[in-house]
């Protein structure tokens, strides 16, 4: 059975132009014409056309394919290993790109104004990650808390950072010890540990009221990326962000009854 240029074109998902243009460089000329002279493809042909196809797909350039085709057993399995090779430094050469791509990408979303230089400095092993923060760009886009905390951020200097980022580390290093000498998450050293980095919020980016606080604190237990900008993986231990958010959550119970002590005092 014969097809036209257009059959094959249509199934073979190429146009009748790259067709054409593998006739012209003598890669797949095919076996037939019709009496008006068209080209007609048989069966050899579109095996032909398949094998040329796999090739192109994995860049091969047209005159290798040629040699290739012609002598397949001396050339096809060594020249495979090869753009193996090729694609996998290609691969590795793209990641990085894309590693680049999003580092750029989290200094506008994070509205950090370092170099990414000065980022490595400053914030060493905490990560913003850039599909958490859009995310709660998306989640929080309204909120004027979340609008003054970028606002903040963005006009933060790196001296600004560098104390905010040491301030950070040294609660977090408290957190870890309260945590590691086993410190009830309702005792009085966790909850005054996490008022501490409610005040920190408060002091660096946007007003943080218990309400407000408890929220983020959820997200360390139901998201793995907030409670990264909080202790990094490295520093984590089992049962960790759970321990950190219920000594959120027994701060802000503690901040509600001494409201309510003082206004049942009046």
């Amino acid at each position: 059975m014969s097809y036209s240029v257009g059959q094959v074109a249509a199934f073979a998902g190429v146009t009748v132009r790259t067709l054409h243009h593998y006739d012209k460089a003598g890669l797949l000329s095919p076996g037939e014409r019709s009496h008006a002279g068209y080209r007609l493809y048989g069966e050899g042909d579109l095996v032909r056309l398949q094998q040329i196809l796999f090739y192109r797909e994995l860049g091969f350039p047209l005159d290798e394919i040629a040699t290739i085709l012609e002598d397949p057993q001396a050339n096809a399995l060594e020249r495979l290993r090869e753009r193996q090779r090729q694609l996998g430094e290609e691969i590795a050469r793209l990641q990085r790109l894309a590693e680049v791509a999003e580092r750029a990408m989290e200094v506008q979303a994070t509205g950090v104004s370092l170099t990414p230089e000065e980022r490595f400095e400053v914030f060493g092993e905490v990560a913003f990650d850039l599909s958490y923060a859009t995310e709660a760009e998306l989640r929080w886009a309204r909120s004027e808390g979340r609008r003054e905390a970028m606002a903040r951020a963005a006009a933060h200097t790196k001296e600004d950072w560098r104390r905010l980022m040491g301030e950070a580390a040294a609660w977090r290093a408290e957190l870890l010890a309260a945590f590691d000498e086993g410190c009830p998450s309702d005792g009085e050293r966790a909850m005054d540990l996490a008022e501490e980095h409610r005040l920190h919020i408060a002091r660096w980016f946007t007003a943080c009221p218990p309400d407000m606080h408890r929220r983020i604190a959820d997200d360390f237990v139901a998201d793995p990326r907030a409670f990264a900008l909080v202790v990094p993986p490295s520093q984590q231990r089992p049962g960790l962000a759970a321990y950190a958010r219920k000594a959120v959550h027994a701060n802000a119970a503690r901040l509600a009854g001494t409201a309510t002590a003082g206004e049942e005092g009046r």
